[in-house]
């Protein structure tokens, strides 16, 4: 009888432990399950999402690189995404990153002064380009002015001060591969003449996702830079017809004659994606290259507000 009720005690015991993990694994299964259709879900939005942008872009006259990059998943959409385009001031960013790296190689100090030469001096500049040539800044005072007004003089000055070589150099260092520099802000002249700065889609989002994963020379430098175009005054594209309580964009924008870009990382509460829009348009006005720029970082946008 004894053994009996240690068997019987045994077998409930034994009985007990294995309901107990057949429970945990059917409770896991189960959540596996529900995270299969939520990301099937997510799946076939984004999908919906790439041929709503695709038909955003094949109705517009005109020439569009874009990247669209889910920074959670890494899923991508693009289009023409390696399409060179005249980078206008786009090409600020990278000028930006390279200045970083030249003060880790201590080619550069950040806190030198340099000197506002008069041909530096541009039109409708806004900071720099007030004061009067001779005027001295700070290597890095410039970079304010230059990312979040994208004043022309600033970004002139930080140009000559490393020179297109040292440049170009930076910019095949840290990643970019059809990315340029061979003429000043506002150096029409030299553009008539064929000499043009020029990048990609891809590569904007290249660095741009360097700096948002805090991979761009470190921690702190990537922080510094985000912290810049997060500052951004230029919000007439990406940011135009999101919500601003809901989100913030770290972007720059790229205008001149028949271009128009904007490039960023749009923080929303349900995932944060980066969005590269460049445009080659035939327009006398960029309004209608902002409102598709606009429209598909709202599109975007409604996607994750969608889940």
């Amino acid at each position: 009888m004894k053994i009996k009720t240690t068997l019987l005690f045994i077998f409930f015991i034994v009985f007990g432990i294995a309901l107990f993990f057949s429970y945990k694994i059917y409770e896991k299964n189960l959540a596996i399950s529900r995270e299969q259709r939520v990301l099937n879900k997510k799946k076939e939005g984004w999908l919906r999402l790439k041929n709503t942008l695709g038909n955003k872009i094949g109705n517009f006259k005109g020439k569009v690189g874009l990247v669209v990059e889910d920074l959670s998943t890494g899923w991508v959409i693009s289009f023409n995404e390696d399409t060179l385009v005249p980078s206008a001031s786009l090409v600020k960013v990278p000028i930006l990153l390279s200045y970083f790296y030249a003060a880790q190689e201590n080619k550069v100090n950040l806190k030198d002064n340099i000197k506002l030469r008069s041909f530096e001096r541009v039109p409708r500049s806004k900071v720099p380009g007030r004061s009067p040539a001779g005027s001295r800044f700070m290597v890095e005072e410039l970079f304010d002015p230059m990312i979040t007004v994208s004043d022309n003089a600033a970004a002139n000055a930080l140009i000559d001060l490393l020179g297109f070589d040292t440049l170009n150099a930076y910019f095949k260092k840290m990643g970019l591969k059809n990315t340029n520099i061979v003429r000043n802000m506002l150096d029409f002249r030299s553009r008539r003449n064929g000499q043009e700065n020029y990048t990609t889609a891809a590569d904007m989002a290249y660095i741009l996702e360097k700096l948002y994963r805090r991979q761009f020379l470190n921690q702190e430098v990537s922080e510094k830079c985000l912290i810049l175009l997060n500052q951004q005054k230029v919000n007439d594209r990406i940011p135009r017809e999101l919500p601003k309580d809901e989100v913030s964009v770290a972007h720059k924008t790229g205008l001149e004659r028949h271009i128009c870009h904007d490039a960023g990382i749009v923080y929303t509460q349900k995932g944060n994606f980066l969005i590269c829009v460049l445009v080659k348009h035939p327009n006398r006005r960029a309004l209608p290259a902002k409102k598709l720029i606009s429209d598909i970082a709202l599109s975007t946008y409604n996607y994750y507000k969608n889940l």
